[in-house]
């Protein structure tokens, strides 16, 4: 959903007019009398003065609007009017946020039988919606040509209700704080879902590892670490990887850590083997979202042999997948990036899907485009595998955010999908996940269908802890366990409450989460 421009605002020459938040064109949503109400506030924004260029006025009233336009999408179907009032207040604080405000909004809406049957918790889920800590700094560096680059780090520690603060870092060119605190937010409640004592915590820069040198990721590695050091301990906060940071860029933080601490401890989680990883730590979140949707199916007497699969992402999590899949023996229709995908009428085979993960380990960079074989069809243009007109039993979204809007729900809901199998976090709009429900599908979602990451990671944790390495069978194992018990843990509340899996895993991992910061007081 793309921001309009505003004919009635004016800039200084040579500066382009700044769309309004996204978060007011979204949430004008397809209502004519949202429109027009929306077109109204536009008309009385105020000018900004071109001599001094002040936004002061200017800031406001678009705050107003989007106040105003926003909150309207944004309390939709919540009949609690403290909820409806927090949330309010929450979107006007920061209402471009909108990865952050769709996060909060999916939350909330599935706890208010939560909230009817012990009220006292609405005032802790506010203090839990706000953040303990956000961190942003300064990220410079020198590329290969001698040239100052200069990047912006985040780091949002949420919540230590549970355990330290734990979650990955992501480095892509879109990172900006609203997508830091969004995952943040959705790690307090995975964290608690694995019953491992984790808190919740994401940060990450905007730097794009694509394309840049060895020696180009290894320096900035190396500034990033040297101001995040100061936040983190094994005791205090645990980061891992994410897109972007991979075993490469883990060595490179770990070493430039250990260098300035002068300190060998479990600080990241995500490490070679060679120095304190955990064996199927690359492969958990994928393999974990496949050991999660064979839980569903088992509940239901059936098997993953035979399930027409499609896969979108070729990183980590959609590679493991696929390759978890096919050991189940499911047929793997396609895997794609940014530019496209790759269509494999029959299914990959392990030796294709080993070409892939070949091509990618060899350049991380590498396009799924690049892959060739007798069969595979390759479609451009920034398409994404969803449109297949053919049968599909599941769909795995493994690639980012917000990947699968209304149209590509509608286009699976067509072809006959019955289940999506979150193995990215939250790649499905609220627009999708209405869908979903109304046709039938039975959602996933990926606080619960990709823990397994973070699951191992946890798992690393007590390893370095205990300075010890348990073998691939161990740790596959615990897996295994840990992803039957998240299963568990969200069917008890949507049994209890009767609702469906994602809103009770969502409660299954809230009520923990509160229980222990109501223990703890206000602080």
């Amino acid at each position: 959903c793309r921001p309009p421009s505003s004919p009635s605002l004016s800039w200084p020459p040579g500066l382009r007019s700044p769309a309004l938040p996204r978060a007011v064109a979204c949430a004008r949503g397809r209502s004519a009398k949202r429109d027009v109400a929306a077109k109204r506030l536009r008309s009385r924004s105020p000018r900004m003065d071109a001599t001094t260029g002040d936004f002061t006025a200017l800031q406001k009233a678009v705050k107003q609007m989007a106040t105003k336009a926003g909150t309207e999408g944004l309390v939709h179907g919540i009949k609690n009017p403290e909820l409806r009032q927090l949330l309010t207040e929450i979107f006007m604080k920061d209402p471009e946020q909108q990865e952050f405000m769709q996060a909060v909004r999916e939350v909330a809406v599935s706890l208010q039988p939560v909230f009817e049957k012990r009220p006292e918790l609405l005032p802790i889920f506010k203090q839990i919606v706000e953040p303990e800590r956000v961190i942003t700094f300064r990220v410079s560096w020198l590329d290969d040509a001698g040239n100052l680059q200069v990047n912006r780090g985040f780091r949002v520690q949420y919540s230590s209700a549970i355990g330290p603060y734990k979650g990955g870092l992501r480095f892509h060119p879109s990172v900006n704080l609203s997508i830091m605190k969004f995952l943040a937010f959705e790690q307090i409640f995975k964290n608690s879902l694995t019953t491992l004592p984790m808190g919740g915590g994401k940060g990450g820069s905007d730097f794009d590892p694509k394309g840049k040198s060895d020696a180009e990721v290894m320096r900035f590695c190396q500034s990033f670490m040297t101001e995040l050091q100061r936040h983190i301990s094994y005791v205090q906060d645990v980061p891992a990887g994410d897109i972007g940071v991979g075993a490469r860029e883990i060595g490179y933080l770990f070493g430039q850590y250990k260098r300035i601490t002068k300190n060998y401890t479990g600080v990241l989680t995500g490490k070679g083997q060679e120095y304190g990883g955990s064996e199927i730590r690359p492969e958990a979140t994928g393999y974990g979202a496949v050991l999660f949707v064979e839980n569903v199916l088992k509940d239901k007497g059936e098997s993953l042999k035979g399930k027409r699969c499609l896969v979108s992402g070729a990183g980590n999590v959609a590679q493991y997948c696929a390759e978890l899949l096919l050991e189940k023996g499911a047929i793997v229709l396609s895997l794609s990036d940014s530019q496209g995908y790759v269509y494999e009428p029959n299914g990959f085979t392990r030796e294709q899907l080993q070409a892939v993960q070949d091509m990618k380990k060899k350049n991380n960079s590498a396009r799924i485009s690049e892959y060739k074989s007798d069969t595979a069809v390759y479609v451009g243009d920034r398409r994404k595998p969803w449109e297949l007109d053919c049968q599909v039993d599941i769909a795995f979204p493994c690639a980012t955010q917000n990947e699968i809007d209304e149209h590509d729900a509608e286009l699976l809901i067509k072809h006959g999908c019955q289940y999506v199998v979150e193995g990215a976090n939250m790649p499905s709009t609220n627009e999708a996940i209405h869908k979903y429900n109304k046709a039938g599908i039975i959602y996933c979602p990926g606080k619960a269908a990709n823990a397994g990451g973070v699951a191992v990671s946890g798992l690393e944790m007590t390893q370095n802890r205990m300075s010890l390495n348990w073998t691939r069978e161990e740790v596959r194992d615990k897996l295994e366990r840990i992803m039957k018990d998240i299963y568990d843990s969200a069917m008890g509340p949507s049994r209890e409450y009767n609702v469906d899996l994602a809103a009770g895993a969502n409660i299954a991992g809230f009520t923990k989460v509160a229980d222990a910061v109501k223990a703890q007081g206000a602080v």
